[in-house]
């Protein structure tokens, strides 16, 4: 790469281009501690410094991985819709996520900064608001078809003219949503830490003076670039194509929806096409450009976590998406379960082909995101109040090139999220949490083992008018390992488990009825596995099986390792190990030909207990209703397809 020439010395470089990221972080600071909603205090939120043009400087420390790629974008929709009637004093607001945002929920506010009547940044908030209307508390409905009923779309708007606050602008959106106290309260603290930025900014300004503060911004985009490009063009040119599967379209039940990425590295550039993705579907996990575009950035950015985010990273990638299809979904199509839906299924693709680029930041992949949400009025209290419970769970990452994946840990999704303290969900609604523990024999198996994941359960305490929704998406498309390794467990909720009103209700629902005292329990998935299981140690598997992570009969089914139980409450237990090289043998000897076992017999032997769910899963590669136990073939053939390139191939 040619030396590009500075304007600043290293130094004041260096102290401009942290200032800019401490900048953000107390714009951060300022909502963390000023926010309403309980969703946005647990960090679903993410803060930006732009330039003049809208294109970003510097994002925050702790930002959401999903916003990385539309505040990039958010500024511009503003510049783009108000050209140039933008004032001093002025703050806008817009969550469409056909122009630049991700979901109805996510909601920005902007903010022009002034230096002698002169725009010379723009400072901008994302938050998650817990509600924006729609047909449901918390404005996931999965069988919304277009926008109209998800919630409120705001399209660039002004919400303060000049210094003055529009209150009746203001009004009007809120009482669209539910909990409108709560919204105008985020509302108000996201356009103050937008305030603290433009604060922070002038400060800069004040003390190095425009013209070099304005050359720090530029040259933070051009540093990024030039290292972008540089580590890009040390790899090998080549194009690598993999495939995800969101887990069904509901006006087609039996098939998975195929999402297709093609990576192709030249030079120093980037080019991912994602044609042949499925067009969109009847429910709202598709996406509209912008979200997708953030995935596959943010999936990259996975494999370069040294290089710094801003406008030049951009730069170096190429993207192509296909019209009208799942990953590029147009206006009104419905796009506000994106995030369990095509986004968690682009980057997990996106870090797959990157595994086989970089096989040394290789990673299986990763538990789906997900959100549990209750809403209705809160009876425990004598007046009346409308509650919104919001929750998401701690998962498992996929297995690494050189150990195992992260147990219980925020989605890939989001890693700034915190995990919501159950004390603090009790305390402002009528829910009670019953259990919340790593699952046992949740992690994918590999050489490497996959993270575990959860379980969390509730019970719906005094309210009334009440329904659950959920959305996460992979009961079907099940977390799948690399090189060898194992997929991990499909994720789903029960309702009223092992009570004569039990009932399945899967990984996407909306609308629900729930009363006092109905319960739920759901687990999140591990992450895949990493290579053959039968090269893991048996010391650490013997190791999985005392810290809770893998049964005795998962230890022997999985790894081949058999293990005797001398006291299970002293958690003595031992290998055997002249029986565990038999089993490894048998295992080594008949697991191609478990893989390719006709599917109904393999239900046929599960209804006569000769095997178990997770046999069908991970010993059979079948893809069951786990409601109804019906097999899914066209779905089991997809998965199985899957399997061979990502697992079966390495056995072979």
């Amino acid at each position: 790469m040619a030396q590009v020439e500075s304007r600043l010395d290293p130094v004041t470089f260096e102290v401009l281009k942290n200032a800019f990221g401490n900048l953000v972080d107390q714009m951060s600071e300022q909502i963390l501690r000023t926010c309403y909603s309980f969703v946005i205090y647990c960090r679903d939120f993410s803060s930006a410094l732009c330039d003049v043009n809208g294109d970003t400087i510097m994002q925050g420390s702790q930002d959401i991985a999903v916003h990385v790629g539309t505040l990039h974008l958010t500024a511009k929709a503003i510049i783009d819709t108000f050209g140039d009637d933008i004032h001093e004093g002025d703050v806008f607001i817009f969550n469409d996520p056909y122009v630049g945002g991700t979901h109805f929920c996510d909601v920005r506010i902007v903010r022009p900064v002034f230096w002698e009547g002169e725009i010379v940044a723009f400072t901008l908030t994302n938050g998650h608001w817990a509600d924006v209307g729609g047909t449901v508390p918390g404005s996931f409905d999965i069988s919304a078809k277009n926008h109209y009923g998800e919630g409120t779309r705001i399209t660039p708007t002004r919400i303060w003219d000049k210094g003055r606050y529009l209150g009746d602008v203001a009004n009007c959106l809120v009482a669209n949503m539910r909990g409108a106290e709560d919204r105008l309260g985020d509302l108000r603290a996201q356009a103050e830490a937008t305030m603290v930025g433009q604060r922070e900014f002038l400060r800069l300004v004040s003390k190095y003076g425009k013209d070099t503060v304005l050359e720090a911004a530029r040259e933070c985009q051009d540093y990024v670039e030039r290292i972008t490009k540089a580590r890009i063009s040390e790899l090998e040119d080549g194009t690598w194509d993999t495939v995800d599967f969101i887990d069904q379209d509901p006006e087609q039940p039996e098939a998975l929806i195929p999402i297709k990425v093609k990576m192709t590295i030249k030079g120093e550039r980037v080019a991912y096409d994602l044609e042949g993705s499925h067009n969109y579907i009847g429910c709202f996990l598709n996406s509209a450009y912008p979200a997708t575009l953030s995935a596959l950035i943010a999936g990259t950015k996975a494999f370069f976590p040294d290089i710094p985010l801003n406008a030049g990273f951009f730069k170096a990638f190429d993207i192509k998406m296909p019209e009208n299809s799942v990953v590029n979904a147009p206006w009104p199509v419905a796009v506000t379960g994106f995030c369990s839906g095509v986004y968690e299924k682009v980057q997990a693709a996106v870090i797959d082909l990157w595994s086989k680029m970089m096989p040394e930041r290789a990673m299986g992949c990763a538990f789906n995101l997900e959100y549990l949400l209750i809403g209705g009025w809160d009876r425990r209290a004598s007046s009346d109040t409308f509650f919104m419970w919001y929750d998401w769970m701690a998962g498992g990452h996929g297995a690494r090139s050189h150990k195992d994946g992260c147990n219980a840990t925020a989605a890939v999704f989001g890693l700034g999220l915190s995990i919501q303290p159950c004390e603090g969900q009790e305390r402002l609604s009528p829910v009670l949490t019953s259990e919340h523990a790593i699952m046992t024999d949740s992690a994918g198996p590999g050489k490497h083992r996959g993270g575990c994941g959860v379980v969390k359960g509730g019970t719906v305490m005094d309210c009334e008018q009440s329904v659950m929704s959920y959305c996460c998406d992979r009961s079907r498309s099940i977390p799948f390992g690399i090189w060898g390794g194992l997929p991990s467990i499909p994720q789903g909720l029960w309702k009223n488990k092992n009570t004569e009103n039990e009932e399945f209700l899967g990984a996407i629902f909306s609308g629900v009825p729930v009363k006092k005292g109905d319960t739920f329990i759901r687990p999140s998935a591990g992450g895949g596995g990493l290579g053959d299981p039968l090269e893991r140690s048996v010391e650490e598997v013997l190791e999985d099986v005392i810290d809770g992570y893998v049964s005795v009969k998962r230890a022997m089914k999985d790894y081949g390792v058999v293990i005797r139980v001398n006291d299970e409450d002293l958690l003595d237990y031992d290998v055997d190990y002249l029986a565990t090289e038999k089993e490894r043998a048998y295992i080594r000897a008949n697991r191609i030909g478990w893989m390719r076992k006709d599917p109904m017999e393999v239900k046929k032997s599960l209804a006569l207990g000769e095997i178990d769910l997770l046999d069908v899963i991970r010993r059979h590669g079948v893809i069951m209703d786990w409601g109804t136990g019906e097999v899914l073939v066209e779905t089991t053939r997809q998965f199985r397809e899957m399997l061979e390139q990502k697992t079966i191939a390495f056995w072979e």
